[in-house]
């Protein structure tokens, strides 16, 4: 075994049990799947394996040493390397400056010698396989290049065991593919790979073995070839998953939005959205796919009120929106389910009360003349903690305090709560686990069913051939793609259109009454 982790126990200052008695084993030359749900415990384990935590007890035994990693450098020192879900690159530096970055080679002993650094960076993507101009600024690659260059920062490190932390989340299918052959080669080249996703499909693909969480405890370790992917979601939810839907046929009513000639620039004046023009309608779901950057980002913000320096008009029930505060557009029954949950989705500072009233605090139903309505809020609290199953302590625990997939669960619950007309979902699911994407999926599903109308941004193309009732793909600031037929497009096609491979010439989503 290249590497043991032996009853691992970690607890955390506000007693919560994050690894209770946790043992894991990687062999040399494997590709092995972490899984678990949000807050099962995965994070932390990795976090100690990294050395960004400390356990209260346990021990750790790399190459038949047992050692003690006291911090992420003494990790990379020992050969670990972790590639985090948020790529941690300088968009301003070339990949060259990114793989070097704090391990410079140096030209009499104080100046970068950058002609080394550049010769050393194209040796190592050499040397690994990796197709990748190591003289393109990190800002101008696609986001399938830049997962590369997080992998190669980590082997030019020296890492023998590799963390990859959800490295497929924002990749097409034909990125997703090209990794895997990368990761097929560093496996066989004797490099340990400790694998990190939700996509159990994908986990079957490519990964040898899996240990599988749940509540802060291993549920066991199994030959992937041995398991199937219900019997996986099973053991980290502790329940059966239903992972496909039975969907009913849309039945889309009046337009509840519209959007024509929207065009907007980004800070730098760059074009991220080109005359763009859609209708939304009511009882219908709306998915757009896209690598991520193609303009979902701007578009979101312009529907919502986060961006009023666009071209063009945006009407919401026919109410033109240009001039309308966040809250007006909320007020006409829009939700809105940011892509960054922690940046624009929450204040971690607060406790869950404060985030799930934080849109309601005029409602009479919780605000009366001078005052709010406490008990009255406390016990509503109360029932969306358990409606949306958000596992905390109460609803006076911080949010910063919750897993992810809990504090997604929050401000989904805040957003479904006000039974919106109008539903803005992007990347709904992003980082959750089966069962409480499963849950929102559901939900989303519900709403439209009642007339809700829904646009769902995702980088999961699961969820989006699952729950579309027409599919646009976004590519250069435009649809590329519009199918209402969502199930005669296959994922390789899709991923065609997604990387601008494919194009159709389409009246881009308006509807003609």
């Amino acid at each position: 075994m290249v590497l043991q982790m032996n009853h691992i126990m970690k607890i955390y200052s506000n007693g919560v049990v994050a690894n209770e008695d946790v043992s894991i084993e990687l062999k040399k030359g494997e590709i092995h799947a972490l899984l678990g749900e949000n807050g099962a415990g995965k994070s932390t384990l990795m976090k100690v394996l990294f050395g960004i935590e400390s356990p209260d007890e346990g021990q750790i035994v790399l190459n038949g040493q047992e050692t003690a990693i006291k911090s992420p450098q003494d990790a990379i020192n020992k050969g670990i390397g972790m590639v985090h879900q948020h790529f941690m690159l300088v968009p301003s530096l070339t990949v060259a400056e990114n793989i070097i970055l704090g391990v410079e080679p140096k030209k009499y002993g104080f100046f970068i010698h950058m002609e080394k650094a550049i010769s050393e960076a194209e040796e190592i993507a050499k040397k690994y396989n990796f197709d990748i101009d190591v003289r393109a600024k990190v800002e101008e690659i696609p986001v399938g290049i830049k997962q590369k260059v997080e992998i190669l920062k980590a082997l030019y490190r020296g890492a023998d065991i590799l963390i990859l932390d959800e490295p497929t989340a924002v990749l097409t299918p034909q990125e997703t593919d090209e990794l895997f052959v990368q990761l097929e080669k560093l496996r066989d080249s004797g490099h340990t790979i400790i694998f990190i996703s939700h996509k159990l499909d994908e986990i079957k693909k490519i990964c040898n073995r899996a240990t599988i969480m749940r509540s802060g405890k291993s549920m066991g370790t199994y030959e992937v070839k041995d398991i199937s992917t219900e019997e996986m979601s099973r053991l980290m939810v502790g329940r059966d998953v239903i992972l496909t839907f039975d969907k009913k046929p849309s039945n889309p009513k009046e337009v509840l939005m519209r959007v024509r000639n929207l065009s907007v620039r980004n800070n730098q004046g760059v074009q991220k959205i080109e005359d763009l023009s859609f209708d939304l309608r009511g009882g219908e779901i709306l998915g757009i796919a896209g690598v991520e950057g193609n303009g979902q980002s701007e578009l979101i913000d312009s529907i919502t009120g986060l961006n009023k320096s666009y071209k063009g008009s945006i009407y919401i029930k026919d109410t033109d929106i240009e001039k309308s505060s966040i809250k007006e557009i909320r007020d006409l029954k829009l939700g809105h389910i940011p892509e960054d949950r922690m940046t624009s989705g929450c204040a971690g500072n607060l406790n869950i009360l404060e985030n799930l009233f934080s849109n309601q605090y005029t409602n009479q139903e919780y605000s009366g003349k001078m005052l709010l309505k406490t008990k009255r809020i406390q016990e509503r609290s109360e029932e969306l903690i358990v409606e949306y199953l958000v596992k905390c302590k109460s609803f006076r625990q911080n949010v910063g305090m919750l897993s992810g997939g809990n504090i997604q669960k929050v401000i989904v619950a805040r957003e479904f709560s006000t039974e919106p007309d109008i539903i803005i979902a992007n990347q709904p699911t992003r980082g959750v686990d089966v069962g409480a994407a499963e849950f929102i999926r559901r939900r989303l599903l519900e709403f439209r069913d009642k007339g809700c109308a829904i646009i769902l941004v995702s980088a999961d193309l699961n969820e989006v051939f699952s729950l579309s009732d027409r599919l646009a793909v976004m590519y250069k600031g435009k649809f590329s793609g519009m199918f209402t037929d969502v199930s005669a497009v296959t994922e390789e096609e899709l991923g065609q259109y997604m990387l601008g491979l494919k194009h159709q010439e389409v009246q881009e989503g308006v509807i003609y009454e």
